[in-house]
């Protein structure tokens, strides 16, 4: 079977997101958020899709390279073919401008001849509201603007426009800009505009990857991971989205297609010590405050998921398109959020207490931690034993999860912190008690027998979530204990390529055809945590060469093929690598000068 790649590069400033194909077909952009409808498309149905390429013209074919300027989110795809080459550079503008960042909703491409007199064809038709409504055109003197949505989508090139308009092919013998806006348009000089933009946008990326903290370990990696995770980031609110997709498949044919553009609870915990591990502090507080703000409004219950606005309603509707691959249906919103998933209580407690106990940061004025770990402790302690959809949100299946429980754990570790930073004693005894309860409930999931605990109270099932146990510090990495859970997990879910499983047991849609990327990192970090250092590496290198020929991870691999499936880039799966690296980096550190 041929393994299937995303060969895809992606684009973005913090405002938007773009996907574009080796052929430089725009085949993703949503536009004026990140959970907009998309205008360009065509990743889900090639007809209503729209499109916005620069391809060759010459029989014969071409072939195609992508890359990013090293150190930067700005994309370089060059084509060559029978009469000529080309460069495609795309970049969503980025830096600093009047004390704040500049982020417009602009997507610049800069078209430079290479080699011979290549012949290029330019289209250009964007789409609204899911590919139903196709754009007025009406053409300007050196723009073409689009109409049909609320605000213009205008585009201003120096390439003529009839050829635009008619998508007729022309030599391609100079350097042309082609400047795509949602809203405010460029009103200034092109040519100029453009290459400032691209200069000072590349030095923002520069001067960002200069203040991360990694170490030597696969640095490029990290690099790339962390310039992802970066532009996952809607820096309007300081949300964090699980991907910039929706509906790719986990796997072909299995249904499971489900919209990632909104910011899960359960990941809160794992994005945070990611910043905190790469020392980048400004997006931290950001997504501290986006979380803080909904924790605000809670009233019964935290949902696991919220969009990137902090709105709770996230209805989930098939939309009538071709999908991935002919991959049906295609569904906007998520149904998840009407879940029960107890954990992000103490999810949110633990990712908030650096706030309050980590002297880097000013003491936040949102929300005092006393009514934050107060609340929190009152949610864990009513929810205790109530069952829940678990960390992998099953639809129709609620059990007492060991996963809830270990966040119950350390949801109570973090509010004694807080109870002993402020002197409340009674604040203290509750989190005390609820650690013991938490306990008593997480060792009800031990099979002695096997040594192993299992997904839940009175269930025989393994689940990679279960590592955590190991993560987070409930069983010491050097423990008897923690080594055989690891090994029977070993057992049941790795398979022979090193990948995860999340499980094995059958779910509302069957049984996992593809296992999840997030699940293999936390492998290594766990062989890392109980001293299998050698192995941790090992496995590492594995995993970093599933990704795409750009170091882009998808959410899933079928281990069989190598293929990328599930939403992508995966932000999630991005997390997993810069944690795992700086697990085994900080294992692997000597004081220098020492053997």
């Amino acid at each position: 079977m041929t393994k299937h790649t995303y060969d895809l590069g992606l684009i973005g400033n913090c405002a938007f997101l773009g996907l574009i194909g080796t052929d430089t077909a725009v085949c993703w952009l949503c536009w004026p958020r990140f959970d907009s409808s998309f205008v360009f498309g065509s990743l889900l149905d090639d007809d209503k899709g729209g499109e916005f390429s620069i391809r060759p013209t010459a029989a014969g074919g071409f072939t195609s390279s992508q890359t990013y300027v090293p150190n930067t989110n700005v994309l370089r795809t060059e084509i060559t073919a029978a009469d000529g080459a080309y460069r495609v550079t795309d970049f969503a503008p980025r830096f600093a401008q009047y004390d704040r960042y500049y982020k417009p909703l602009m997507f610049i491409r800069k078209l430079e001849p290479l080699a011979g007199t290549p012949r290029v064809r330019v289209a250009c038709r964007p789409m609204g509201q899911y590919g139903e409504l196709e754009l007025q055109r009406r053409r300007s003197s050196n723009h073409i603007a689009f109409l049909g949505l609320e605000e213009e989508i205008r585009l201003t090139t120096n390439i003529p426009l009839t050829y635009i308009l008619d998508e007729e092919d022309f030599v391609l013998n100079e350097t042309k800009y082609l400047v795509l806006t949602y809203g405010a348009p460029l009103e200034a000089p092109l040519e100029s505009t453009c290459e400032r933009f691209l200069r000072e946008t590349t030095d923002y990326w520069h001067r960002w990857v200069k203040s991360t903290s990694i170490g030597t370990f696969h640095q490029d990696a990290v690099i790339r991971s962390a310039l992802a995770l970066k532009i996952h980031q809607y820096e309007d609110t300081g949300a964090i989205i699980a991907a910039s997709t929706t509906s790719l498949p986990e796997a072909p044919g299995s249904t499971r297609n489900w919209d990632y553009r909104y910011c899960w609870m359960r990941d809160t915990y794992y994005i945070l010590t990611a910043f905190n591990n790469i020392g980048h502090f400004e997006e931290m507080e950001r997504y501290f405050h986006f979380i803080a703000n909904i924790s605000t409004k809670v009233q019964d219950k935290y949902q696991p998921l919220y969009g990137i606005s902090g709105k709770a309603d996230l209805v989930e509707t098939e939309l009538p398109l071709a999908g991935y691959l002919g991959n049906q249906p295609v569904r906007i919103g998520n149904d998840a959020y009407t879940h029960i998933q107890n954990d992000v209580y103490g999810q949110v407690l633990v990712a908030l207490l650096p706030l309050y106990v980590d002297c880097r940061f000013a003491h936040p004025d949102q929300l005092p931690p006393e009514k934050l770990a107060t609340e929190a402790l009152r949610l864990m302690e009513t929810t205790l034993d109530q069952p829940d959809a678990g960390l992998w949100e099953f639809r129709h299946i609620a059990q007492k999860h060991c996963y809830t429980f270990l966040f119950h754990w350390a949801g109570g570790h973090a509010a004694q912190q807080v109870a002993r930073s402020l002197g409340n004693k009674d604040m203290e005894a509750r989190a005390t008690r609820l650690i013991e309860a938490a306990t008593d409930r997480i060792e009800q999931c031990y099979d002695a027998q096997r040594g192993v605990y299992t997904n839940a109270i009175g269930s025989e099932n393994l689940d990679a979530s279960t590592l955590q146990l190991i993560l987070m510090g409930y069983l010491d990495g050097n423990s008897d204990k923690a080594k055989k859970h690891l090994i029977e997990l070993e057992k049941e879910l790795k398979t022979p390529e090193g990948l995860f499983y999340r499980y094995r047991h059958p779910d509302d849609f069957g049984t996992p055809e593809t296992t999840f990327l997030i699940c293999s990192f936390w492998y290594v970090e766990a062989l890392a945590c109980v001293g299998r250092l050698d192995e941790a590496a090992a496995e590492f290198e594995k995993l970093i060469k599933y990704a795409n020929h750009l170091g882009l991870l998808s959410e899933d691999v079928d281990a069989k093929t190598g293929s990328q499936w599930g939403n992508f880039p995966q932000a999630y799966s991005h997390v997993g690598l810069v944690n795992a690296a700086y697990r085994i980096a900080h294992r692997q550190d000597k004081p220098r000068f020492v053997g």
